[in-house]
């Protein structure tokens, strides 16, 4: 679907396409892609997350991210790939949806996989999910429930032995894990970009 002029997110396209995104090819990560999915509510917006299953070898088992996953042999291009894992993790079609433009490629800062990030616009009221075995839950966060300042923190992990502090967003359900990580480093950069939150702001 092509982006109206008129449309409720409009500013976001505008931002993404005036801002290069940095486009990267690492020999001998593995690429993945996932897909920011984006609605507003009359002046505000929300940003939807899924809550992964418990999977045993997954190094992202149980964490909190975006519908998403590796790029496969069949795969047209790597936003292809983040389609088609969305509408198998939560079954949402998002031809249907407004395509508003890309994030920088990420890195993992301790698994070798090169994540892309494409950004999606829903504009209807009520959406259906559909939510496969990968997937535990899914649910918003407004902008201001990630960007509040009481909800910072550190979030402190091992891996390899070796133990590592990194920021975090403690989400307004306790149920839940805190939100880190490749997702973190994404929603920080789609803040700083689209609606003027800097990094700084966004760690505060």
């Amino acid at each position: 679907m092509n982006n109206a002029e008129n449309s409720p997110l409009a500013w976001i396209s505008h931002c993404l396409s005036h801002f290069g995104p940095e486009i990267r090819n690492v020999p001998g990560y593995r690429q993945a892609a996932v897909a920011l999915i984006l609605s507003r509510i009359g002046s505000s917006y929300r940003i939807l997350f899924i809550e992964r299953a418990t999977h045993p070898g997954d190094p992202w088992s149980g964490n909190i991210g975006f519908p998403g996953g590796k790029v496969e042999k069949d795969d047209v291009d790597t936003r292809h790939a983040a389609e088609r894992e969305t509408m198998e993790e939560l079954g949402v079609d998002l031809g249907k949806a407004e395509y508003l433009g890309r994030l920088s490629d990420h890195d993992g800062a301790h698994l070798p996989v090169l994540l892309s990030c494409f950004v999606y616009g829903i504009v209807w009221e009520k959406i259906e999910f559909t939510i496969s075995e990968e997937v535990k839950d899914v649910f918003w966060l407004t902008i201001e429930e990630l960007i509040d300042p009481d909800r910072r923190g550190m979030y402190e992990f091992t891996f390899a032995g070796d133990r590592f502090e990194c920021p975090c967003v403690h989400l307004p359900y306790d149920d839940k894990p805190v939100l880190w990580g490749l997702t973190y480093r994404l929603v920080s950069e789609f803040l700083e970009k689209t609606l003027k939150i800097s990094k700084e702001k966004f760690e505060e």
